[in-house]
């Protein structure tokens, strides 16, 4: 099935749309009857995940291979899909990657890798789709994790390239939204996967045990892909700014920003965390003056 410009469905395009939380929320737009374009790297996956969309109700699904962490990428899903639809009414960036391991031993090669993928992608993406989004009054959601607000010790150069995208979404919040533009950042916590057990044996060799875990050991309950698509498309019907997931992250949130060492030495406990060294940081901290 392909797009159509004359259908009267919206449309919106997907990355990370094969697999994962990418396809559980193409599903949920499929069920409202839009049009979708998922976006991946393996062609076969894509087929497979455009059928599936085809028979949940999508009024029409295109599929384009891409790797995202090459530069322009972003830029060319994004006008190949208006080029088919002739609008775009969602944009989602739901493909990235994680990582394991202590960010003093990250080699810059890493960070930069995550950086391609998890930001930089995001920013080609919101710009090319950005005038589009402001004539359907549609929806940028930028999908970050807890990791965008908090930084745990072990998790690599993920927080790194996950943080950049809060700022990401303030400055479109603030220069797009007076045109009708919506973003969202999505902050949730680690979701359900059949690998969630194993992903990250090989990068977690020699690191703490928990590190080998969904959300490095953390401790908060892991989420249904499908639930939160759903809560996805309600924040955007609110067209609220973020969403938080589970919501009393936002705590830790705030307590960092109110004081640093008190953050840390609570996200510190809650991972049941350790250092390079070994110490445990469970000794309450100091003063931030």
């Amino acid at each position: 099935m392909t797009l159509s410009s004359e259908s009267p469905a919206k449309h919106a395009l997907i990355t990370g749309g094969s697999a994962g939380f990418g396809l559980a929320l193409a599903q949920a737009y499929a069920e409202r009857g839009y049009q979708l374009t998922i976006v991946g790297r393996v062609a076969d996956r894509l087929e497979a995940a455009a059928q599936t969309l085809q028979c949940g109700g999508a009024a029409g699904v295109a599929t384009l291979s891409a790797d995202l962490g090459m530069p322009g990428e972003g830029i060319r899903v994004v006008q190949a899909a208006i080029a088919a639809s002739g609008r775009l009414d969602a944009v989602c960036h739901a493909a990235g990657r994680s990582s394991r391991g202590w960010a003093t031993e990250t080699p810059r090669e890493e960070f930069e890798a995550l950086l391609r993928i998890n930001f930089l992608a995001a920013v080609e993406l919101a710009a090319a789709s950005a005038e589009a989004l402001c004539v359907s009054r549609g929806s940028l959601i930028l999908i970050g994790s807890l990791a965008t607000r908090v930084a745990p010790a072990g998790l690599g150069a993920y927080p790194a390239s996950k943080h950049p995208l809060a700022a990401l979404a303030q400055q479109y919040r603030l220069e797009r939204g007076p045109r009708g533009h919506h973003t969202l950042l999505v902050c949730p916590g680690p979701l359900s996967r059949a690998d969630a057990g194993e992903r990250y044996n090989a990068e977690s060799a020699g690191l703490p045990e928990r590190l080998r875990k969904p959300a490095g050991g953390a401790r908060v309950s892991v989420i249904d892909p499908h639930v939160l698509a759903r809560q996805v498309l309600r924040a955007c019907e609110r067209r609220q700014a973020e969403l938080i997931v589970p919501a009393k992250a936002r705590w830790l949130f705030v307590l960092s920003q109110l004081s640093p060492r008190w953050g840390d030495w609570l996200l510190n406990k809650k991972m049941g965390g350790s250092s390079p060294s070994g110490d445990t940081g469970e000794s309450q901290p100091g003063s931030d003056q």
